[in-house]
């Protein structure tokens, strides 16, 4: 069905059900605490839940909210730079690693789709991942047709997490300039500040106490992750503050294109 949505001319292979145009393989993963992340990813409602749980950020209902605003299965929707999760039945996944619930493999700044061919594209917590965020925002601001909506997810105060690299953070006017060709709907923070602190002190603590070892960093941190969690929590109540953004974790940016 998605394939009368690429570009023509393109070279792919159709292999177990995934279009691949562009593969990584899992072995370019190279980050101790990725490869472990990598492997929980096979179980993707597990990892879904296990991060819902123990990250450090805590993430408000911006998500399922717009999924029920703009999301529909009369439109093509696609979810890039998605891992192994599977956010609507109607949302199609783009990933650069061929994971089981991803229907097309490719670099996400060069998209295989035609000019003006889709409806919604979402990005959420990927374009840190990228050399060059900017690059993916015109790919998807190519693709979608006039008046297509974007969602994107981007993290400000977050420690380094290599999935398979880790690039840049953004303010809450970076993320405006980011998107400058959009016309914006909505800005805020998804994550407060102290989901921002909280990655922070984990951090810290592994670093300070694990005398230079790289193991016993991820060992401690590991820990700091398992006990200190419940702390993000208090983001149910200061995510509304008006200076969150501050130190907010993260930015959600909705807007569509002119």
């Amino acid at each position: 069905m998605i394939d009368k949505l690429f570009k023509e001319g393109l070279d792919f292979k159709l292999e177990n059900g995934k279009y691949i145009f562009q593969e990584l393989e899992f072995s370019a993963i190279e980050d101790d605490l990725d490869k472990i992340k990598n492997k929980l990813k096979k179980f993707s409602r597990f990892y879904c839940w296990l991060i819902s749980v123990i990250s450090p950020v805590y993430i408000d209902n911006s998500q399922k909210k717009f999924l029920s605003s703009y999301v529909n299965e009369n439109k093509f929707c696609f979810n890039i730079g998605s891992g192994n999760s599977k956010i609507a039945d109607c949302v199609y996944n783009v990933d650069i690693f061929a994971y089981d619930n991803v229907d097309v493999v490719c670099d996400i700044s060069n998209l295989p789709f035609k000019d003006n061919s889709i409806d919604v594209i979402l990005n959420m917590a990927v374009l840190e991942h990228v050399p060059h965020a900017k690059k993916v925002i015109d790919e998807i601001y190519r693709v979608l047709k006039p008046d297509g909506i974007i969602y994107t997810a981007f993290p400000f105060i977050q420690g380094f997490h290599a999935s398979p690299y880790d690039f840049t953070r953004v303010t809450e006017e970076g993320i405006k300039v980011l998107h400058d060709e959009f016309e914006q709907i909505e800005v805020k923070p998804f994550s407060g500040p102290t989901s921002g602190m909280l990655w922070i002190f984990q951090e810290w603590i592994s670093i300070l106490f694990s005398f230079g070892n790289k193991k016993l960093h991820m060992i401690i941190y590991l820990i700091m992750l398992s006990i200190t969690f419940p702390v993000k929590f208090l983001d149910y109540f200061l995510i509304h503050h008006p200076m969150a953004k501050n130190i907010a974790s993260g930015f959600i940016y909705i807007g569509k294109k002119k």
